[in-house]
């Protein structure tokens, strides 16, 4: 594995590719103490003055647990060799399954954050802002029939990226 720090405002992304296509994984804790789900919803952007992402996590998440107790979170993008271990990852909970061994993903330390060898490029986020959806604030209600039929809200985290890297294999 040999991560090198990339300036993320030099790298070409296009966020509908990388994550409503390709998907990521976001992760929180340490590499000894982690979990990470699959993610194909959230955004870049620049916002307070900040190159930032917003990723959103419901209520039941195990991932929102750890998310919400650390200061840090991460998102791994993976070539579409890894979209399995992705599929996975989003539809079985790190509560009952070890979602690495049964991937083969494998957890590295990046600036004490988790991230993986295989994958392509991970940022490390400094969360700064979280908020709950409420029902009363869809200007379109049938957001709410189609995707919350038990409402279970999404909460929106904010990060800063504050770090960018990429895998040099």
């Amino acid at each position: 594995m040999s991560f090198t720090q990339t300036d993320i405002t030099k790298e070409n992304l296009n966020p509908f590719e990388t994550i409503g296509n390709k998907w990521f994984l976001v992760s929180a804790g340490t590499k000894d103490s982690f979990n990470s789900m699959t993610a194909s919803w959230g955004f870049m952007g620049v916002m307070w003055g900040k190159n930032c992402v917003i990723t959103t996590i419901r209520p039941q998440r195990y991932t929102k647990e750890f998310i919400d107790k650390n200061e840090y979170f991460t998102f791994s993008f993976f070539s579409d060799e890894y979209k399995d271990a992705l599929r996975f990852c989003g539809s079985h909970s790190g509560r009952d399954v070890d979602k690495m061994e049964c991937t083969g993903l494998t957890p590295v330390d990046i600036c004490g954050q988790v991230g993986f060898e295989q994958a392509e490029m991970v940022l490390v986020c400094k969360k700064l802002y979280v908020q709950e959806m409420k029902p009363q604030c869809f200007t379109d209600s049938s957001l709410i029939d189609k995707n919350y039929p038990q409402e279970d809200y999404h909460i929106a985290y904010y990060g800063e990226i504050v770090k960018a890297f990429v895998n040099n294999k």
